[in-house]
């Protein structure tokens, strides 16, 4: 039996996230001190009291997920317990790491705020959006991304279920998909509240940037693997880990494929270390047979039991 941490992304963060784990616990009090100060904005006070609409901005959005995922990963572990392998949904790939040792929290919250401000910025230079299909198989989806890709792009991003998938592209591309996505089979076609075309050829231009800011952190090969977000394979050297998150800004999101990967490898458990419950909901349509449950409060922490 192995047991798998997975970390949230992007549409994870809710008002109040922190708040407790802050006023409980000295990592959670240094965390935000030293985030208040590294990211030059007052993301505690944006986590606990919001607005929304400021906390859903991708550079308040990005870190302050990262901050809470990885607050309670290390008290997890200062309480003694451990996993045998991580993912991260996108952004989640970053918690992951920290926990798994590649870089530390610093590092990470760097890697982060570059990650978060280079994605705004391509999200200007090439306007964009995201939609979710549901009730479409990958196929089927890859197709529809076709048939609206004559004038603008529109490509799958993340591949959450067999059946849920998560488009991404132009703004008029995305539109016109929406509109005649139940005439080819889709159940529902919805909108996402984000601010770019994360996980497409649109975010090009954030590469040259992140990838610079990873040049300078020092990378560390991992004892435990993450299932990279890429390729849905085990990763371990830091120059694998270093290549999968520049590609990670482009290219889709494989969850489905990362957790029957696991699954497949032996992982009978996971573990959602983070705010909200959107992997728990993924999982258990991948696969109800596994065990999935959460840890996103200090609450959670106090009663976790293997």
């Amino acid at each position: 039996m192995k047991n798998s941490w997975i970390f949230p992304g992007q549409a994870s963060q809710k008002i109040g996230m922190g708040k407790d784990l802050f006023e409980n616990t000295k990592i959670g009090k240094k965390y935000y001190e030293i985030a208040n100060d590294l990211l030059d904005t007052d993301i505690q006070s944006v986590s606990f009291n919001g607005p929304e609409e400021l906390l859903k901005k991708t550079k308040h959005t990005q870190p302050a997920i990262f901050i809470v995922s990885t607050i309670i990963g290390k008290i997890m572990i200062e309480n003694g317990y451990s996993a045998d392998g991580v993912a991260g949904h996108s952004l989640g790939e970053y918690s992951a790491l920290v926990i798994a040792g590649a870089f530390d929290f610093v590092s990470g919250l760097e890697l982060v705020k570059t990650r978060s401000k280079s994605m705004h910025n391509a999200g200007k230079i090439n306007p964009g959006t995201m939609a979710a299909i549901i009730g479409m198989s990958a196929n089927e989806v890859e197709n529809l991304c076709n048939r609206n890709s004559s004038d603008h792009l529109v490509v799958a991003a993340n591949y959450n279920t067999e059946n849920q998938i998560v488009v991404s592209g132009h703004i008029e591309a995305i539109e016109n998909l929406i509109n005649n996505a139940k005439e080819y089979g889709a159940r529902m076609a919805v909108p996402l509240n984000v601010s770019g075309a994360f996980h497409s050829p649109l975010m090009i231009p954030a590469r040259e940037e992140l990838a610079d800011k990873l040049d300078s952190v020092e990378i560390s090969d991992i004892s435990i693997p993450l299932y990279s977000n890429v390729d849905a394979k085990p990763i371990t050297k830091g120059k694998d880990i270093k290549n999968s998150l520049i590609r990670q800004l482009e290219s889709p999101v494989l969850w489905y494929n990362s957790i029957q990967q696991m699954i497949k490898d032996g992982y009978t458990s996971f573990i959602e270390i983070g705010p909200g419950k959107v992997l728990q909901g993924l999982n258990r349509k991948i696969n109800s047979a596994v065990s999935t449950k959460g840890v996103q409060s200090y609450e959670d922490i106090i009663n976790y039991e293997i």
